[in-house]
């Protein structure tokens, strides 16, 4: 069971689009209706095991507030204004599905902002910190954004998405973060680092995973009944991601060293879809999953667009120090 999650969770970019197909084949043939009952378990579960692990002192550490300032400018003064502006653009008569590009972009970071940092050699304490920044702004600003510039158009109570949050965001968040000090003081820091927390984040696969499932398959009928609904989805998707990170990359290496501007880009383009999904589907009734649908292709266009862009860090950003003072001292030698 273990490795099987352990494989999982390190080949998000092939387990995603396979749960999403197995949500869509399950609702097509099933009732998927009881399915909406998961998704705030599953949000738990996704955020919950994250605080467990996450180092909430270096929040507190200072060295890169560069980075984190320029970070939460694009996390909150851009990217949410380009989504409701591509919103209104693409689905004009369609304002859930506005609804649901909003909320794709007003969450930012996720557990994974930190593992795609590591994966590019970045500044792992800057990215813990925009990480934790990021979820409680985020989920502080998100009913006030949306009521602002979409209340309008839906209909939403403030009070509802407060209490969503509360229970899919600062609940777990709580509770991870009392799990970790009683593990730290049961098994002691070292031990509670090498052999506990790494099992973890395998958890969190299991709600990211569990979600993308749950969205498909309440949208699966809508799906077969029009799939170039898909095709009008994946497009603004892709030009609000293509924007973001080259906005990021841009201001990384303009204002930044090679670490914090790495933390920069996962700690702006990353955003915490799976919040945004239990907010849409617990908040704004049945034509929330309007919104739930725009917020589960973003996992796609998000999980592949990392993982390439991880490929491609060296060119953008050159290599870490420390290779090359390996380079360095192979060819001397």
């Amino acid at each position: 069971m273990w490795k099987i999650l352990q494989k999982m969770t390190r080949n998000l970019i092939v387990a995603i689009p396979v749960m999403m197909a197995a949500g869509f084949i399950y609702g097509i043939s099933a009732d998927a209706g009881w399915l909406k009952s998961m998704i705030i378990p599953f949000t738990f579960l996704m955020v919950y095991p994250m605080m467990v692990t996450l180092k909430v002192k270096k929040v507190f550490e200072g060295g890169d507030g560069k980075a984190q300032i320029l970070t939460q400018l694009i996390n909150f003064g851009v990217i949410p204004f380009l989504a409701f502006g591509f919103g209104v653009f693409f689905f004009s008569d369609q304002p859930y599905m506005a609804l649901g590009l909003l909320l794709a972009g007003l969450v930012p970071t996720s557990g994974m902002t930190i593992s795609w940092t590591g994966f590019a050699k970045g500044n792992m304490s800057a990215a813990v910190k925009m990480t934790v920044i990021g979820l409680i702004c985020g989920s502080l600003a998100t009913p006030f954004f949306v009521k602002a510039l979409m209340g309008a158009t839906i209909e939403m109570s403030i009070g509802a998405v407060i209490k969503q949050i509360f229970f899919i965001v600062f609940l777990p968040m709580t509770l991870g973060y009392a799990t970790q000090q009683f593990l730290v003081k049961r098994f002691g820091q070292q031990d509670f680092q090498k052999f506990i927390a790494p099992k973890f984040p395998m958890f969190s696969t299991v709600g990211v995973l569990g979600i993308v499932f749950v969205a498909l398959a309440l949208k699966a009928k809508t799906i077969a009944a029009a799939p170039e609904v898909l095709l009008n989805i994946l497009v603004p998707l892709i030009i609000l991601y293509g924007i973001n990170f080259v906005l990021s990359t841009v201001i990384g290496r303009c204002f930044l060293g090679r670490g914090d501007a790495i933390a920069l880009v996962y700690g702006s383009v990353m955003r915490n879809l799976s919040i945004a999904l239990a907010i849409a589907i617990n908040a704004f009734g049945p034509q929330g999953s309007d919104a739930a649908l725009v917020i589960a292709m973003a996992y796609i266009i998000q999980v592949q667009s990392a993982a390439w862009y991880v490929k491609f860090t060296a060119k953008i950003f050159g290599l870490p120090d420390e290779i090359k003072s390996g380079n360095l001292a192979t060819h001397t030698s």
